[in-house]
């Protein structure tokens, strides 16, 4: 991101060969000077902007007005080739063997510029930012020529070390070093004194007043003064002064532990014994074992590997223990290493740990790395443990912000030669940087303690970490690390294919690198060049993360395996990064592919997390144009881009990211019901943006989110849970409501109809829910998994016997039903279309031209219609199971149909049971579930969207709910007004004025109603939120507009557009024979006619007769892109400031080039030019634009 400083001064700039490097204004007599910089022409504005985009970590530093006084940026390799990328250390352990210095504790400063009459403070400030962002740093090297001295201002900060050659030039260069402890005075660690009392007691206090009022006020005097064997303290001191403290215990419940949390990967915390039992006996079942060997794996995803399941072997733990020891001796802490199973990182700290229950019985998840089927709790083995406890907990920390971001792990090692340590934290706590280092083991369902249990081994101190290139002596250290993990055939295949060709098979270029401590393999990651770049950026919104155009083609891996020991897990951003250094990597990618489904709807297990992906970010798919190939000719966008190979999400990572600090929120979000607008609101945490819903793999919400099957039966607000199947609870801290309205099963008047009664002599039970037994051949379908179970049922007895198909009800879904049955070869004179009497007069479709189609089709297919019919008993009111017959009222006689399946479409409705535990919770209930504009029912925590919510009458707004508009964008809007409770970075939402509080919001997102309809034609409907109005009352108004209808409804290509008053497109409806891109089309509401090039007149001029042939011209492609409306948004900006773009705009998001080929190509020549004027300047244009703007500058 480019930056503009103050507009008083400019310098220009001196170009060095291979930059990132320096930004001098001036030479005078060799002396470095600093100064401000602007994007000026010529300059080096693209340089600085290239550098930032590859460093590691960029620091800019802003006034209380927000203007910048100074930004640095440092790299983790040398500038001015002083030696190659993959290979400093040596040269700089030549240049001063007293440093030690490595990758994982060295960063090079490439660039600093700053405003003169404050630079020396900026610079030390950065520095001290820099330190404190990255706890492992201990040195900052600067190299300059030696012919320059750094100036009044660098020279504060750094001292000279020696010189160096280069690779490429003849002249040495000089070293220049910034010690850590020079900004960071180092902590004394020592026992803890009651006279450190004084100096404690006002840190404590800064946080919390609890303990002293709980306790007293000499409660740290009293637990300093109550240490013995089992109980230490310690602080930590500079300059005499404590500034931190940690109270220790030995003595741990580790029952209780074992009961409720799945410690296995640590050895139960325990030392081994010889009578542990870590295996399921013989007579458990093997089906039973394998489910729980599922569970505990998670299923690997693609060809990424998940850290080891069973503990090293015991030569390995003594090698390094030997390794370790010998260290200690020069003073480093004494450890053992114990590894873990990696079902301690299977539970990847989320933006939030979410959970999905669904509120329709028969839901079945869509697969989770931890979906969890509350129906039937299995009983998995649990290891036994008989050693004696390894660890201890820590019961009192407290640190001075000012020195949080240091080591402070080291406590431990002071009191105690246990190797575990633990500490259990309320939820709710935010993390802090002590816990950022320790695993988050996962609790058991039937966890009883509410806090959260964190893990440390000892192991995890050591600093000796290295990232080399992987070698043929590393093969047996690799197959120990892997031996338990599923995917070690494919991880071990790897490996020999790059011992033996450093190649793919098909000649892909392949890296392999291992992550050695103490001359033990702990990690492995194994890197392809990606080779799919035009694809992933044309499918995937990269350029949220990157400037694509600074990165080199050969610069994009692709990420294939990673397994990294779990007691080094905070190591795994260094494994990233050193990846990228070694490599000459800048990007990073990781896809995940879906899961085949295999005898349910979906495997449950289908997908598992690696510890990696907690430190990748998901990338946001792209909404694709559907590309008229062979009438584009060649226009046409390339194959790399049109390719549609098996769809995936996509997951990033980059230099830019491997220092990028990340805050996990454990709030307890639990989302009831997996509806478009339950899974709109879990994406947009994910991505902090609305989802695309092509293909739900392109999000793989799996990934971040837990999965809990089953269906919600109660809600206990004072505790704070949600009871599923009755008697399984999941606790939250936030519930959200989105469970929406579905089918549900009609329960019959009971009149009897050789009564010949009519509708009216029946009672009205339409609003009764039904209490019997559900017939086996009755379908309501609400979901796939509800359409899925009534394909089966048709395959397996439908055409085994002769009977009726009845349909009932008024939905469109009745007629897609219809031409789906039709469709899978049941005769149309075996199907009955009955439809109930309707509460209004607005039909389904609303289009009297479309519905006259639709019933001669029907009519030609020999599908019998009734209208106005009840429903009045099945089996002439004997069992209903099965469903051999239905009788009906009508206002005349009523009638019976012999029926062998029966679809109910009747109006959609709140299941009883969820309403009933709304009810029973005391959630305000008026036909709905009542909330304000804010989300919030009458409880604070939880919140309700959609279809299920109404707004509260003090809104007088009874006719507007949230079914008037798009699922997705109310999903959208609540995970808005939800973030600032999760994000830091956000802005603190303002209350609106009292009476703004009064006012609903109203959304603009298109209402989408379309499916395939009888006869075989495709359906859509387009509009944007209204109260549902019959289309003639629309018509007869006069502000209605103008409609535009091309083709006819016989033939099949029917296409109305309605242009309101201000000549913007309204309503979309398409009826068509053939697939149509409804994608496409979608794009056009809220579009003026005159950038859907003259519709309107040219349409009066009768120059447009098919509306199918318009839209697939080459001159709209570039309206269906789906970053048009930036550039709609920039072009008004220009416009309207009469200014001209920036250069650097050229390097934004939007500024995509496949949008560039489409304007390119299919604008007529005149508006190119005006667009390539203001949009996008060629060469010459461009300077002269930057050039106009440095001299306003100056």
């Amino acid at each position: 991101m480019g930056f503009a400083p103050p507009k008083d001064r400019s310098y220009g700039f001196q170009d060095y060969p291979r930059w990132p490097l320096w930004l001098p204004n001036m030479l005078a007599n060799g002396e470095l000077q600093l100064g401000v910089w602007t994007w000026s022409a010529g300059g080096l504005g693209g340089g600085v902007q290239l550098v930032r985009e590859k460093a590691n970590l960029a620091v800019t530093l802003c006034n209380d007005k927000e203007e910048i006084m100074a930004q640095a940026t440092f790299l983790d390799y040398p500038n001015w080739n002083v030696s190659k990328q993959d290979d400093w250390v040596s040269v700089f352990r030549e240049l001063d063997s007293e440093i030690p210095c490595t990758p994982l504790n060295t960063l090079f400063m490439h660039l600093f510029v700053a405003v003169d009459e404050f630079s020396s403070g900026c610079c030390k400030e950065i520095i001290r930012s820099v330190f404190k962002a990255v706890p492992e740093l201990h040195f900052i090297f600067l190299i300059v020529p030696s012919y320059m001295s750094l100036g009044s201002t660098l020279v504060t900060v750094f001292d000279q070390v020696g010189n160096v050659p280069t690779l490429t030039y003849e002249e040495d260069f000089t070293v220049h070093i910034c010690h850590r402890h020079n900004h960071y005075p180092q902590l004394h660690i020592r026992k803890a004194r009651v006279e450190d009392h004084d100096d404690l007691m006002p840190i404590f206090m800064h946080y919390d007043t609890v303990l002293k009022e709980t306790y007293g006020e000499y409660f740290l005097a009293e637990l300093i003064e109550a240490q013995d064997e089992e109980n230490h303290a310690v602080v930590c001191e500079v300059e005499g002064v404590a500034v931190g403290f940690m109270s220790v215990c030995s003595r741990v419940n580790l029952p209780l532990l074992h009961e409720c949390f799945d410690l296995g990967p640590f050895h139960g915390l325990c030392i081994p014994h010889p009578d542990d039992i870590l295996e399921p006996p013989e007579e458990i079942d093997v089906q039973e074992g394998q489910d729980a060997e599922l569970r505990s794996n998670r299923l690997s995803v693609q060809k990424i590997a998940e850290e080891p399941q069973e503990p090293l072997l015991i030569e390995v733990m003594e090698n390094i223990q030997e390794k370790i020891i010998e260290k200690a001796a020069s003073g480093e802490p004494v450890s053992s290493i114990c590894n873990g199973t990696n079902s301690e990182i299977q539970e990847v700290e989320k933006l939030s740990r979410a959970s999905i229950v669904d509120g329709e019985e028969h839901y079945i998840s869509s697969g989770s790395s931890t979906s969890v089927s509350l129906h039937e709790e299995p009983s998995y083995f649990r290891p036994i443990y008989a050693g004696e406890s390894d660890a201890f907990c820590i019961q009192l920390f407290c640190i001075d912000e000012k020195y949080e971001a240091r080591q402070v792990l080291n406590f431990q090692l002071s009191v105690t030669d246990k190797n575990f340590c633990l500490i259990s934290l309320p939820h709710l706590t935010p993390e802090f940087v002590l816990i950022q280092n320790f695993v988050k083991i996962i609790p058991y369902n039937n966890c009883t303690i509410e806090h959260d249990l964190y893990v440390f081994h000892r192991a995890g101190l050591l600093k000796s970490i290295k990232i080399r290139l992987a070698t043929f002596m590393d093969t047996s250290g690799i197959e120990k690390l892997v031996s338990t993990l599923m995917l070690n055939k494919s991880i071990l295949t790897d490996l020999k294919q790059y011992n033996e060709a450093r190649r793919d098979p098909d000649g892909t270029p392949m890296q392999t690198f291992v992550a050695e401590v103490a001359e033990q393999i702990v990690g492995i990651a194994v890197i392809r060049n990606e080779m799919d770049v035009e694809y992933i950026r044309s499918h995937f919104n990269i350029e949220d993360f990157i400037y694509f155009s600074h990165h080199q083609r050969e610069e994009h891996g692709h990420l294939h395996h990673f397994a990294l020991n779990p007691i080094f897990r905070h190591y795994t951003k260094f494994f990233l990064k050193e990846i990228l250094r070694l490599s000459y990597k800048s990007c990073l990618y990781y896809p995940v592919y879906p899961q085949p489904r295999e005898g349910k709807f979906q495997n449950p297990y289908a997908h598992s997390l690696t510890s990696a992906l907690h430190y990748l970010v998901p990338v946001r798919p792209r909404r694709q144009i559907v590309y008229p190939l062979e009438k584009l000719g060649i226009n046409a966008p390339s194959k790399a881009v049109s390719k549609d190979p098996l769809s995936y999400a996509l997951n990033h990572t980059n230099r830019k990211l491997t220092l990028e600090p990340k805050i996990t929120v454990n709030a307890r979000i639990v989302v009831v019901g997996a509806s478009t607008v339950g899974i709109s609101f879990l994406e947009t945490l994910v991505f902090c943006h609305c989802f695309n819903d092509k293909d739900y793999a392109l999000m793989s919400l799996c990934s971040w989110v837990n999965v809990v099957v089953g269906r919600m039966t109660g809600i206990d607000r004072a505790a704070k849970h949600v009871v599923v199947s009755k008697d399984q609870i999941v606790l939250y801290d936030h519930l959200i409501l989105c469970t929406g309205q579905q089918y549900q099963v009609p329960c019959p008047t009971g009149a009897d109809i050789g009564q010949h009664l009519t509708n009216r002599e029946v009672p009205d039970s339409s609003k009764l829910p039904y209490t019997g037994k559900v017939p086996c051949n009755h379908f309501t379908l609400n979901d796939e998994e509800d359409c899925l179970s009534a394909l089966v049922w048709i395959k397996k007895h439908y055409f085994t016997t002769e009977g009726n198909v009845i349909v009932y009800g008024n939905t469109i879904d009745t007629y897609t039903t219809v031409e789906t049955l039709l469709h899978l070869g049941v005769k149309g004179t075996y199907i009955y279309l009955v439809h109930p009497p309707s509460d209004s007069i607005i039909t389904c479709i609303n289009n009297y031209t479309v519905e006259s189609a639709v019933e001669d089709a029907l009519n030609a297919a020999g599908v019998t219609i009734y209208q106005e019919a009840v429903l009045a008993q099945w089996n002439d009111g004997e069992y209903p199971d099965p469903i051999h017959s239905a009788g009906f009222t009508t206002p005349t006689k009523p009638f019976r149909l012999k029926c062998s399946m029966f679809f109910s479409f009747c109006e959609k409705k709140v299941d009883y049971e969820t309403f009933k535990a709304f009810n029973d919770a005391c959630l305000v209930y008026d036909g709905r579930l009542v909330i304000d504009t804010n989300f919030h029912t009458n409880d604070v925590a939880i919140r309700a969207a959609g279809s299920l919510t109404k707004f509260s009458n003090r809104y007088y707004s009874n006719e507007w709910t949230h079914s008037n508009f798009s699922s997705k964008e109310i999903g959208f809007q609540l995970a808005a007004a939800m973030l600032n409770l999760f994000d830091p970075t956000l802005e603190p939402v303002t209350e609106p004025p009292a009476d703004l509080d009064r006012l609903i919001p109203m959304y603009k997102g298109a209402k989408i109603q379309g499916g395939i309809l009888p006869g075989s034609y495709h359906y859509l409907h387009v509009s944007k939120p209204v109260i549902p109005t019959p289309l003639e009352v629309q018509m007869s108004q006069t502000n209605f507009g103008s409609e535009i209808i091309t083709g006819n409804v016989k033939n099949g290509t029917y296409f109305r557009i309605h242009v309101n008053k201000y000549k913007m497109v309204e309503t979309i409806t398409c009826l068509s024979k053939e697939p149509f891109p409804a994608s496409n089309y979608i794009r056009l509401l809220g579009q003026h006619e005159q950038v859907l090039n003259n519709l309107c007149a040219r349409f009066d001029d009768n120059l447009i007769t098919d509306l199918y042939s318009y839209f697939t011209e080459p001159w709209c492609m570039a309206l269906f892109h789906d970053r048009f409306i930036d550039l709609r948004k920039e072009l008004r900006q220009i416009l309207a400031s009469k200014e001209q773009v920036d250069l650097h705009a050229q390097d934004s998001a939007h500024m995509d080039p496949h949008l560039c080929d489409l304007l390119e190509n299919n604008f007529p020549s005149k508006d190119m030019k005006l667009i390539k004027r203001l949009w996008l300047p060629d060469l010459v244009e461009s300077s002269s634009l930057s050039t106009i703007k440095s001299s306003r500058a100056q």
